[in-house]
């Protein structure tokens, strides 16, 4: 596998090495000695899977008290990808980076604790799925505005985005806790 630094400190791309021919492909997307060497030394204790139609945008979401860590990759379609940098103590706080994420090109994205989440989908069907370093605790849930003006995210809209109701009204940059 190769890893790709991202301007975000801890933030890493991983490019899963492909094996193709007319049958199809094969990949290894997760191996945990390897994981640990290269990425970082945590369990991955719950596996999350979220299908999306087109526009749907989600987050930008993270835990408060109770943080995860997260490995994402999409196995259909593809979404624009976005982490904001939480920690207070880092020399990339308040900073955003948005990468695609497909099927296609079976890149992952690691975040370590101390990101806030999110993702738009550009295509119908599109299907992530995402591990976490600790459980979900509904209590410890935060929701940061995907549309914060001080943030100013590109996510690079194909149209009027699809968002929930809990995630219309997440705080602003301000507003929000910071780790």
């Amino acid at each position: 596998m190769n890893i790709i630094d991202t301007q975000l400190v801890g933030v890493k791309i991983i490019e899963p090495k492909i094996w193709r021919d007319e049958r199809g492909f094969f990949m290894e997307t997760f191996r945990e000695d390897w994981f640990r060497a290269h990425i970082a030394d945590c369990q991955l204790v719950q596996h999350n899977h979220s299908c999306s139609q087109q526009n749907v945008l989600r987050g930008l979401h993270f835990q408060w008290g109770k943080p995860q860590a997260k490995l994402i990759r999409v196995v259909s379609g593809s979404v624009l990808d976005v982490a904001v940098d939480l920690r207070q103590d880092s020399p990339t706080f308040g900073q955003w980076i948005s990468i695609v994420l497909s099927a296609e090109n079976a890149r992952q994205l690691w975040l370590p604790e101390g990101f806030a989440h999110g993702f738009y989908a550009q295509e119908n069907h599109t299907q992530l799925i995402y591990q976490c370093s600790d459980y979900y605790h509904p209590e410890s849930e935060r929701i940061l505005l995907w549309s914060d003006s001080t943030l100013a995210i590109d996510w690079q809209l194909h149209g009027a985005p699809i968002i929930s109701e809990k995630d219309k009204h997440g705080k602003t940059w301000q507003e929000i806790e910071k780790f």
